[in-house]
């Protein structure tokens, strides 16, 4: 099929037309054909059809036109194919008349550049020959307006091309006609006027072309008040001269009996804005650099990311020094960003033209007009501004040698090999500097009217000056609009880029300038970066992503550094760098990534990324104090991370989890998304472990935790569901909330009970020990053990089978079992020994010391006591250490040394409290009541003691709210409310019945005797 938009927009199939239906389909058609061959976005298409108005199932409406054109197609239906979230027209470019034009446009400027005139005349012609009339007929909306505009620019370009082409050949006689109707069109293009001029001059009609000057300056200054520009001026000089000369051929070019140079004072700089806001200090900086005096020519750099204000800034200085340069300003636009950047020759031509120089004279080679250029400017003081540069060697053939001379360059690119220029990187506006543009830009005061809306605004926009300028230019230009408004519409992340769009402004654009002039390999990484969500990372994280060696992976995050897509942020503790996107580029990285890959590409760069994630955090649990649940005694492996990158890395393992710790969240819930379940369930339980139950990170644990149980229950995954079932178990017992952790394990035992992981039974089952012993279900407690150690011992896992026996000896120290307890308690710590488990270790000497106090061993209790203390402290194990120093107190207490513990359980006690553990509180609250009452201060006891009881009630732990309740009795005797204290008693010892406790057997404390 073949399609035509420059002109009426139409479909031709087999050479017959094809309906294409009324305005809104015609615009969609309009739409897909200039983008032929790309996906266009559901948004775009949406925009560009119903503008501000669309409808409110906007899906059905795309669908519905698009079927329509389909059903026209016929047989070539699937020439207009969806992909991506959106959709294309899948044609050869060669079908397209646009593309056509454009192709042909390209062949006729390489020509020209190379000097074949009459192959460049012959391709401008062909690429005109197919425009048959206004562009985008029939298409409607402000798009359609737009791109129409845009459109009749580049052919008016193309117009203008092929003209010098003709002219060169000598065909003025021919021109005139076309040219004086296109003057007559375009009365204010003097491009076009130049033309005519030159025309009527080599058609022997010198009078006339003056004439024509004389008639295009009145247009000028009536219409805009302005004389005619350098190039018409000159123009018209030349033919003067010319008519002057009586030997000049009435045929020849104008140029041909001029002199070479005839000095000029070029004044090139475009407008700078009337709203220019902030940046003081850099604008401080540079026009002092610039309009200082010195041997050498002053250069100055700017660099930035798109969108960062760098030309807006470089136009503004310019104007500001501009009285230092009385010889004139040369400007050029070097397009830098763009897939055909400026030839430094064809600038140097530009530049010699506008200082006087005679086209005849300009010399071919580029070093000839480089030297010709630095004659020129040997003396003079003049300021050159080049936007928006490549590279080095773009600029270099442009600086001028005299030290009169200033340069102020920008770029996307930190241009660190200019030798001797003073480079300005120019990052995102502050708060203030954003929301006072934002207020200039839409005038009237409603920025102020608004505040918290403005400030919204700025921060949705990243702070980047192109972004606040487009978002106050669509306020502006809706009145009607509260700020609010557009706040809502730039909170939906998927809408922002087309959101930040006015006329020929787009953040989107701007970016993919630079996405377009990347190589293919930092694209994919820019993608899969984008598609990651990650807000800050390592820049290790870009060989996984793109399946590339460490080296390669860093040469290619350097790659987007220097293209300013991305921002060094910081370093983490191992001195590594950190990197992010700004938010408006990581919106466009994932909209370029959900177009360009594929799910299976997705997926997998998700999938080695994570896979590394795990390596790192396994590995960094192993060099830190972790929890309960094991650490994977070997960690995963990584072909992306060898062993002296993940020891660079990890050199500081506490600094690299800080540094990464919300991203990991935010990479398990992102994994979780696309259903990675496994290296989801992997990573989450690895970060429990070795950090979330360290912390007490309990937010972060349960987001990941849950994101990922929701994908594995989502695919059907048993064995992910019953581990992290297992994880979430665990999160509410160290949160204290036992009725929930044991429904989670109880899940957990079920799904389990559907798997072959009969390791991950025996552990849900030991877990629910512990719970059960904590809730005072002593008996149940002793059940499950039984069951858990006999499925241990088969499995033959020792260290599991001493942390089952361990908790079998703390079972036991409840009941009352004594010798059975320290028995038990005494093999796991010879098993923890032999394994050099040193906090097990640690742990098993607390739990002898409570069992040696519980049977009256004061002094072999206080010596457990004191190993289990230290050994944790230099674990840098706090929360351990604050339980280990609680049972240390009790101790002491019994020994009548309470006083010489209370400060060390009052900072326990604050401990447990920056580390939310609700149990703990209970237990120092209690603890610091019964050293109250042993030192005889029942008043002070009494108000510990209410305040856990207060814990106990709000945790739902009976057996720790008697013996709270017993304390509490002996407090309420000494203060001589027996009639309290015995109901208090009495509460407290149906409760040890009722559970099978040691304590119902003991004999009731009364007011001088110490409490147990």
């Amino acid at each position: 099929m073949e399609f035509r938009v420059l002109g009426p927009v139409e479909a031709y199939r087999a050479g017959a037309a094809v309906p294409v239906g009324g305005p809104k389909p015609r615009t969609l058609l309009a739409l897909l054909a200039v983008h032929a061959g790309r996906v266009v976005s559901q948004e775009q298409l949406v925009d560009a059809v119903w503008g501000d108005d669309p409808p409110e199932q906007t899906r059905a409406a795309v669908y519905t036109y698009v079927s329509t054109l389909r059903r026209a197609f016929g047989d070539d239906a699937d020439v207009l194919g969806r992909s991506g979230g959106g959709y294309l027209l899948d044609a050869p470019s060669d079908l397209v008349d646009l593309h056509v034009f454009t192709t042909e446009v390209g062949a006729g400027r390489r020509a020209l550049a190379d000097g074949d005139i009459e192959e460049a005349a012959a391709r401008f012609t062909a690429a005109l020959a197919v425009w048959r009339g206004p562009a985008l007929g029939g298409a409607q909306g402000v798009w359609a307006e737009g791109e129409r505009s845009r459109l009749e620019e580049l052919r008016l370009a193309a117009l203008e091309d092929r003209v010098d082409a003709d002219l060169a050949i000598g065909r003025g006689d021919a021109l005139v006609p076309e040219l004086s109707a296109a003057v007559a069109a375009h009365p204010l293009r003097e491009r076009l006027r130049s033309q005519l001029m030159l025309a009527l001059y080599q058609s022997g009609r010198q009078a006339d072309a003056l004439a024509c000057y004389q008639e295009g300056r009145r247009v000028l200054l009536d219409e805009l008040g302005l004389e005619p520009g350098q190039a018409l001026r000159s123009t018209h000089d030349r033919i003067l001269r010319a008519d002057d000369d009586s030997d000049a051929p009435p045929t020849s070019r104008p140029d041909a009996a001029g002199p070479p140079v005839v000095p000029q004072r070029p004044s090139q700089l475009p407008f700078d804005i009337a709203d220019f806001t902030g940046r003081s200090a850099e604008v401080a900086e540079l026009t002092g650099h610039l309009s200082s005096e010195g041997t050498a020519v002053r250069l100055c750099a700017i660099s930035g990311q798109p969108g960062a204000g760098k030309s807006t800034l470089a136009m503004h200085v310019a104007h500001a020094v501009r009285a230092h340069f009385p010889d004139g300003q040369l400007y050029a636009t070097l397009r830098g960003v763009q897939a055909v950047r400026a030839d430094p020759a064809e600038v140097l031509a530009g530049f010699l033209r506008a200082l006087g120089v005679a086209d005849a004279a300009i010399p071919v080679d580029l070093d000839e007009r480089a030297r010709l250029y630095r004659t020129l400017l040997a003396d003079r003081r003049v300021l050159v501004v080049l936007d928006n540069a490549a590279d080095e060697r773009q600029v270099r053939p442009l600086l001028p040698g005299g030290a009169a001379c200033a340069v102020l360059v920008t770029s996307r690119e930190r241009l660190g090999a200019l030798g001797g220029a003073t480079q300005l990187g120019l990052s995102v506006l502050d708060d203030a500097a954003a929301f006072e543009l934002l207020d200039r830009v839409i005038g009237d005061g409603r920025a102020a009217a608004e505040p918290d809306a403005a400030h919204d605004l700025v921060r949705l926009c990243g702070r980047l000056p192109l972004a606040v300028r487009i978002a106050g230019a669509r306020l502006a230009a809706r009145p009607q609009w509260k700020l609010s408004r557009l706040v809502e519409r730039l909170r939906v992340q998927r809408r922002v880029l087309q959101e930040l769009t006015m006329g020929d402004l787009e953040v989107r654009g701007s970016l993919a300038l630079s996405y377009d002039g990347l190589a293919g390999r930092e694209r994919a990484a820019l993608r899969r970066i984008g598609l990651l969500d990650v807000s800050t990372f390592g820049g290790w994280l870009v060989a996984p992503l793109i399946d590339c060696s460490p080296e390669d992976g860093e040469e290619v995050v350097e790659r987007l550094v220097d293209a300013q897509l991305l921002d060094v942020v910081a370093s983490d503790g191992s001195g590594a760098l950190r990197y992010q996107l700004h938010d408006l580029t990581r919106a466009f990285a994932r909209e370029r990534g959900e177009v360009e890959e594929s799910e299976a590409e997705v997926r997998a760069a998700c999938t080695r990324a994570a896979e590394c994630w795990l390596t790192l955090v396994e590995t960094a649990g192993q060099r830190m104090p972790h929890a309960t649940l094991e650490v994977s005694a070997t960690p995963s492996t990584s072909p992306y991370l060898d062993q002296d990158l993940a020891d660079e890395l990890l050199v500081d393992p506490e600094a690299w989890f800080d540094a990464e710790q919300s991203d990991l969240v935010g990479v398990v819930e992102r994994i979780s998304e696309l259903d990675l379940t496994d290296v989801a369930t992997r990573l989450a339980a690895a970060l429990c472990s070795s950090r979330f139950s360290v912390r007490n990170l309990f937010g972060q644990w349960w987001r990941t935790h849950s994101a990922a149980l929701e994908a594995a229950r989502r695919v059907g995954d048993r064995d992910g569901e019953a581990r992290l079932l297992a994880g979430l178990g665990w999160l509410r017992y160290e949160q204290d909330r036992f009725d929930e952790a044991a429904r989670y394990y109880e899940q957990a035992l079920e799904a389990y009970a559907h798997t072959s992981d009969a390791h991950g039974q025996a552990a849900a089952r030991l877990s629910l020990s512990t719970v059960q012993r904590e809730h005072g279900q002593l008996a149940k407690s002793r059940e499950s053990l039984d069951l858990a150690l006999a499925e241990l011992r088969a499995l033959g896992e020792p260290h599991a089978v001493a942390q089952a026996v361990h908790e079998l000896g703390r079972v036991l120290t409840e009941q009352g079992e004594l010798d059975a307890a320290l028995e038990a308690c005494e093999r796991t710590l010879a098993t923890y020994e032999s394994f050099g488990d040193r906090r097990g270790t640690a742990i098993a000497h607390r739990s002898l010391a409570i069992v040696h106090r519980a049977a009256g061993r004061l002094d072999e209790a206080a010596r457990r006591g004191e190993m289990a203390v230290d050994a944790l402290r230099r674990l840098g194990d706090r929360l351990m250490s604050a339980y280990a120093v609680q049972a240390l107190a009790k101790i002491r207490i019994r020994q009548g040394r309470g006083d010489a513990v209370r400060s060390d359980l009052l900072e326990c006690l604050a401990t447990c409290n920056d580390m939310q553990d609700g149990f703990g509180q209970a237990l120092l609250l209690r603890t610091l009541g019964e050293l109250e009452l042993a030192v005889g201060r029942p008043e002070v006891a009494h108000r510990y003691l209410e305040r856990s009881l207060q814990w106990w009630n709000a945790l739902g732990l009976p057996v720790w709210r008697a013996r709270t309740l017993r304390d509490l009795a002996t407090a309420l005797g000494a203060l001589g409310d027996i009639g309290s204290a015995d109901r208090t008693w009495a509460e407290a010892l149906a409760i040890f019945e009722r559970h099978g406790c040691r304590e119902a057997r003991e004999p009731r404390p009364d007011s001088v005797l110490h409490p147990a």
